[in-house]
């Protein structure tokens, strides 16, 4: 993970309610509240930097405006826990459905394709300008191409893609797991599984977001609550993940969890979820405008292009004076022109380097089409 609080911010990159293959599981039903959510935690993360990235370098001597976006800040990084809750919630039973070579297959073709070529990039401007000097080697670019840098001590390259080595670490661990379980495996092998992921949550204690995703899926549909309990659970676990991930930055080491607002924070993250994707809460009402679906689709690429357009934009502003003292003037217009030009690059780069290599390969489209029967009352 970056050492730096606003370069660490990132987002984790899983992906729900993708068709099962012929020899497949169940057919999964759409979750409106986790497809929207992850368009949230992207969103977060960007704006994060939108106002982070500027209180550190270009009204660094505002001692106003960098105390008042420290809060947003914090929770917009927050994006990044929030998605890892997703992914343990979306992967866990993906690993089930699939073979261990289908699983691998066809979580590379949904996420390497647009990594590796913004990675490219990144290596190619980094040569260029050296801005970086201590990813500008080939131990670092090799690690970071094979998700080796959590464990070479190397920083991933492409802005945010730390997230997704721990992404890809969830990945073997919950398909090796799910093979150990199933009908052939040993008991030695279902220890050494299980072994290896107390190993690698006792090396990276962040990874407790994956283990809360895992039980929030293992509970979904097995307990029934009135609508009104869901509602009254949503909106105080909202508040206490809000005051709670707002009080400061951490960095997951084991110091961190002495802290009671850390374990507030994880454990309101973890009920907020579990409400948030019942269809009758408020989020997932209010997630299911098409808005909110299409923002949950390029969330992956949003997460991964925004720091490209981040960068492009405040390099611009710089050079044409449009940094003023006018400070929310000038925000206004910063957020909007970052904003704009994410989503549009978002909505091409998932088309082309997203959807396109996923759906050559394997003939289906990355989402199944949503029906009536999935999630009633809701628009399609």
């Amino acid at each position: 993970m970056s050492s730096h609080p606003i370069a660490s911010a990132g987002v984790a990159h899983s992906q729900d309610q993708e068709r099962p293959s012929d020899t497949g599981g169940p057919r999964p039903k759409f979750n409106t509240g986790a497809h929207g959510l992850r368009g949230i935690a992207a969103l977060m993360v960007m704006l994060a930097h939108i106002f982070g990235g500027t209180a550190e370098h270009i009204y660094s001597d505002s001692g106003s405006y960098v105390s008042l976006v420290e809060r947003p800040w914090l929770l917009g990084i927050h994006g990044v826990e929030l998605f890892f809750v997703i992914s343990g919630y979306v992967i866990w039973p993906s690993a089930q459905r699939y073979s261990f070579k289908q699983f691998f297959l066809r979580r590379f073709f949904r996420l390497y394709p647009l990594f590796a070529a913004l990675s490219l990039l990144f290596v190619v401007l980094n040569l260029a300008t050296n801005a970086y000097p201590h990813t500008n080697n080939w131990q670092s670019v090799v690690s970071g191409f094979l998700f080796l840098n959590l464990f070479t001590g190397t920083e991933q390259l492409t802005p945010n893609a730390w997230s997704l080595t721990y992404e890809v670490v969830f990945y073997l661990l919950a398909a090796t797991v799910v093979a150990a379980r199933r009908e052939g495996g040993t008991v030695a092998m279902e220890f050494l599984a299980y072994g290896l992921c107390l190993a690698f949550l006792f090396a990276f204690p962040i990874a407790s977001y994956f283990v809360a995703g895992i039980l929030i899926r293992s509970l979904h549909g097995k307990v029934t609550h009135e609508r009104g309990t869901i509602r009254i659970l949503e909106i105080a676990a909202l508040i206490g993940m809000v005051i709670s991930a707002t009080q400061r930055h951490y960095e997951y080491d084991w110091a961190d969890f002495t802290e009671a607002p850390l374990l507030l924070t994880i454990l309101f993250t973890a009920l907020y979820f579990y409400a948030a994707i019942d269809e009758r809460s408020f989020t997932a009402r209010f997630l299911s405008a098409k808005w909110a679906l299409y923002l949950g689709t390029i969330s992956y690429s949003l997460y991964l292009v925004h720091p490209y357009t981040y960068f492009t934009a405040r390099l611009a502003f710089e050079r044409l004076g449009l940094f003023t003292p006018n400070i929310p003037a000038s925000m206004a217009l910063f957020t909007i022109v970052v904003s704009a030009g994410s989503l549009l690059a978002s909505h091409f780069v998932h088309i082309t380097l997203e959807v396109w290599p996923y759906k050559r390969f394997f003939r289906q489209p990355i989402y199944r089409e949503k029906t009536a029967q999935d999630e009633p009352g809701i628009a399609k």
